[in-house]
């Protein structure tokens, strides 16, 4: 059903003030209404003289994997098909999506613009879930206006999309492009050699715009006449094991997000460099009782398995049996690897099976423990206190701080390696320790 819009009002009052005058002059009323009859009239001519709803065309275009925590751009684009070869007129729009009302959107209130004949238009705005899971788009609702601005006709399209929320695909996006261009210090990362860039050669493949010139292979860019790249392969595989905690303490939230899903994206990211960089890569996730286990293994391929592998994993609200996921993982895999474990502490008593159990991975593997530290208790411990209220809070903080780094020290002491870092700097952290330790042969 159309909407009248503002102008078609005005026109429509246009009656009223001879409508009053003919309380006076009785035959003004015939002039009225013939003032009403010819504005329905021209109502109904620029209704049927509008552009049809078959004749705008609107669909949404957006990644079938969406990633958690990060801005996706959802572009709605419209194309305008005229049926009269003649119609050369631009159409005003107005477009609103149906996303999942689990996801929060920027841009989403102000989709609207002109289209020409044959043109295609593109209005952008950008959805953030905050949960990994399966959801669905639902309808995009379209209004425009007609040629005369008297009324705005309106139609549902049916766009019904089912996505999956990921772990933060984006950040690999993020990395691989600033490795091809040799600017991973913008991000924080140490500086390591760019993607394919090893010692043995491994193949040619069609150049990027993003690759680095001196990887142009000349004489075969001279035969093939378009630009060659070379790739060389890695020249010492290793072997990388996550082991994800997803018990209670694990669903606490920083911010948006729970530990357990900073956990995942930072796991997400160092499978990909790993498999990249020709090391093998499994994964162990573990609550009272092991989750997930996918044995080792290096290509592509792996990564897209490890990735389907972390979309599945979901927080358990049950404490985490370290020595049932430890001891499974040494029946499992017993050469030497790099586990890094994602967890977190409490204090030293409850963190006693921790201690007890990731000792025993020395030496046979090299293990990290990395815990997320809390900033509201840091920021309580550091800051003055401006009443007596925040004194007792900034005790508190401090022992609860002092009995976090007893933990850590006593893991050191038996040759686990430690990460406590605040989770936004998770990903820097965690990529960096694994490149030290394998720049230095460690694992």
């Amino acid at each position: 059903m159309p909407i009248p819009t503002t102008r078609a009002l005005i026109v429509l009052l246009g009656a009223a003030p001879l409508l009053i005058l003919s309380q006076f002059v009785p035959p003004v009323f015939y002039i009225a209404l013939g003032y009403a009859l010819l504005s329905l009239l021209l109502l109904v001519y620029d209704y049927r003289n509008a552009a049809g709803p078959h004749e705008l065309e609107v669909h949404r275009v957006c990644e079938s994997k969406l990633s958690i925590a990060a801005p996706n751009p959802i572009t709605l684009r419209l194309v305008y098909r005229p049926r009269n070869p003649n119609d050369n007129r631009a159409v005003s729009y107005l477009l609103r999506d149906e996303p999942p009302f689990q996801f929060a959107l920027s841009g989403a209130d102000n989709l609207s613009g002109m289209v020409q004949r044959g043109d295609a238009a593109s209005n952008t705005y950008a959805a953030t879930p905050h949960r990994r899971g399966d959801y669905q788009f639902a309808n995009i609702n379209l209004r425009w206006l007609t040629p005369l601005g008297l009324l705005l006709r309106q139609a549902v399209v049916p766009a019904a999309q089912e996505v999956k929320v990921y772990p933060n695909l984006l950040e690999v996006r993020k990395y691989e492009l600033l490795a091809r261009r040799d600017q991973l210090y913008e991000v924080g990362l140490k500086r390591v050699r760019q993607l394919g860039m090893g010692s043995e050669f491994e193949r040619l493949r069609e150049y990027n715009s993003d690759d680095d010139y001196r990887r142009i292979y000349w004489p075969a860019t001279a035969r093939r006449h378009f630009p060659v790249a070379m790739d060389y392969q890695t020249e010492r595989s290793q072997t990388v094991i996550i082991a994800l905690d997803a018990g209670r303490l694990m669903t606490s939230p920083i911010g948006p997000l729970a530990k357990l899903d900073y956990a995942v994206n930072t796991a997400l990211l160092l499978s990909y460099i790993a498999t990249l960089r020709g090391d093998r890569v499994g994964i162990l996730a573990f609550a009272d009782n092991v989750l997930t286990w996918l044995a080792p293994d290096r290509g592509r391929k792996q990564f897209i398995t490890a990735l389907d592998t972390l979309y599945n994993i979901q927080p358990q609200a049950t404490e985490p049996n370290y020595a049932t996921a430890l001891s499974y993982l040494a029946l499992k895999f017993r050469r030497r690897a790099l586990v890094v474990l994602f967890t977190d502490l409490v204090d030293p008593d409850a963190s006693q099976a921790l201690v007890r159990h990731v000792s025993r991975l020395v030496p046979r593997y090299l293990p990290i423990t990395v815990t997320m530290s809390n900033a509201p208790v840091i920021a309580a411990a550091t800051n003055p206190p401006q009443n007596s209220a925040a004194v007792y809070e900034q005790v508190v903080a401090q022992k609860l701080l002092q009995e976090r780094r007893e933990v850590l020290d006593i893991l050191n002491q038996h040759g686990v390696l430690t990460l406590d870092v605040p989770a936004d700097k998770l990903n820097v952290s965690v990529i960096n320790k694994y490149l030290e330790l394998k720049s230095r042969g460690a694992i």
